[in-house]
């Protein structure tokens, strides 16, 4: 993997497209969907998850200001290694800034050496119900989704993230309605989310939603930690130690029975 320096990038200044505010780049991602992929890390998130490990990312007005073409050409320079892979907007929350991840999307899709695979790492939060508009030309070339479920239970989820899930449960269902593939990403913490009932709660949120095609259950490590030392920010995890890995396929079991359940339901 390699970071590129967004120092040695252009600031946009004529760009025909709305600027983009970033946090990094990243050339050879492998955890960002399908395949090998650029990552976009944008700047700016309304979530404070407990167990972020980017808080420097929540800031809205900071990061560097990019434009769309240079994100293009610097995707274009190495096309080669992304031809099973694509381009993968992450955060930092990208629905912060949906005019200029639509604009980058399009041209993803309208590429003259072919249509780009374009994934969207996301919490759903930004997304607005009272404004579908506002997203819709994002998710109109948008190929996946990655969406991020930080907790089944709406109490629980506002207690962890400083947020509720309503916004997030809309989105998941303005997906399902387009028919969006989407693959579910649920971090697993100790005391927090690793119980068997809210694995069971989570299953039967996400499975009626027919186009969800994918479940990553990922567990909760201390690696951002280090980064609260350094911003001065209290880390309110302190205590609770790294997920043991052994239990996940349980966890996933629970996960996938809820969705049977919700699925079988649905067919009486």
């Amino acid at each position: 993997m390699a970071n590129i320096d967004l120092n040695t990038l252009d600031a946009g200044m004529g760009s025909r497209f709305p600027l983009g505010r970033l946090h990094s780049l990243e050339s050879m991602g492998t955890v960002d969907g399908p395949g090998i992929r650029f990552v976009v890390f944008v700047q700016g998130c309304p979530m404070r998850c407990a167990y972020c490990h980017n808080p420097d990312t929540w800031a809205i007005n900071a990061g560097t200001r990019v434009s769309v073409e240079h994100i293009v050409e610097l995707f274009e320079n190495n096309r080669q290694f992304y031809r099973n892979g694509g381009i993968t907007v992450s955060g930092g929350e990208p629905l912060l800034q949906p005019d200029f991840l639509a604009a980058l999307f399009a041209e993803m899709h309208d590429r003259p050496r072919g249509r780009v695979h374009t994934c969207l790492d996301t919490s759903g939060y930004a997304f607005d119900p009272d404004h579908p508009e506002r997203t819709a030309a994002v998710l109109d070339d948008c190929d996946l989704v990655l969406l991020d479920i930080k907790h089944a239970d709406p109490e629980r989820h506002r207690d962890l993230t400083g947020r509720g899930m309503e916004r997030i449960v809309a989105f998941g269902d303005e997906l399902a309605r387009r028919g969006i593939e989407t693959v579910i990403r649920h971090v697993v913490v100790p005391g927090y989310t690793d119980s068997t009932d809210e694995c069971m709660r989570l299953g039967r949120l996400i499975g009626r939603w027919p186009n969800v095609v994918g479940l990553e259950m990922l567990p909760y490590h201390t690696m951002g930690v280090v980064k609260y030392e350094k911003l001065g920010i209290p880390y309110r995890l302190d205590d609770v130690p790294q997920m043991d890995k052994e239990r996940i396929p349980e966890l996933r079991a629970a996960v996938l029975r809820g969705m049977k359940e919700v699925r079988q339901a649905e067919q009486l």
